[in-house]
């Protein structure tokens, strides 16, 4: 029965990594630190670029990647202002490949844009400067009088543009002679948004 016990708690305090992919613990697998009610700082040339909260905070020594839960984040400009913020319930981080994956609840919105992002997943490539889902996932965007929601998202923080590749649905309000508004509410399938 004490035997039984011991296995068990070893089992619970060895499966408590936010690193879930992980089928066996060996050096890479586990955290270098743990870091609770954690706010992460990076600085470029002296100056701030981001502010990371997060509930939970996991290191790894392993390529630069952090684990993160119950994360709030504001990305800043040269100036120090906040150009973008955003939160999700998970993130997972590279950052010698500047990968970010953000998972679950994911709210991001740019400010100077006036552009707002709701996704379940959502991958960030740091190097290239884009924002996209896998081809299922339903992302909701928010960008002025617009508001879409579809699959296949695609946003390139460069160009300034975005894409869906999927189904979409939306609703945008046009306003004529600031006395008259008109909302219209589109549908298009995967056929009629490829052409």
């Amino acid at each position: 029965m004490k035997s039984g016990l011991l296995l068990l708690s070893i089992l619970i305090i060895s499966g408590c990594s936010l690193r879930y992919n992980s089928s066996f613990q060996d050096e890479a697998n586990v955290p270098e630190f743990i870091f609770t009610d954690a706010t992460f700082t990076k600085y470029e040339d002296s100056t701030k670029k981001l502010s990371l909260s997060a509930e939970t905070l996991e290191q790894y020594s392993e390529g630069n990647s952090m684990y993160a839960k119950g994360v709030s984040f504001k990305l800043l400009n040269k100036e120090g202002e906040i150009e973008t913020e955003g939160s999700c319930n998970l993130l997972a981080a590279n950052s010698d490949a500047e990968k970010y994956t953000l998972f679950d609840d994911i709210k991001v919105k740019n400010i100077k844009e006036d552009f707002e992002v709701s996704a379940d997943t959502l991958r960030w490539n740091g190097k290239s400067e884009q924002l996209t889902s896998s081809r299922n996932d339903m992302v909701s965007i928010k960008k002025g009088d617009t508001y879409m929601i579809g699959s296949g998202f695609s946003a390139s923080a460069v160009s300034k543009k975005f894409s869906f590749t999927g189904i979409i649905s939306g609703e945008f309000t046009k306003d004529e002679d600031n006395n008259h508004s008109e909302a219209q509410e589109t549908t298009l399938t995967e056929e009629e948004h490829a052409e």
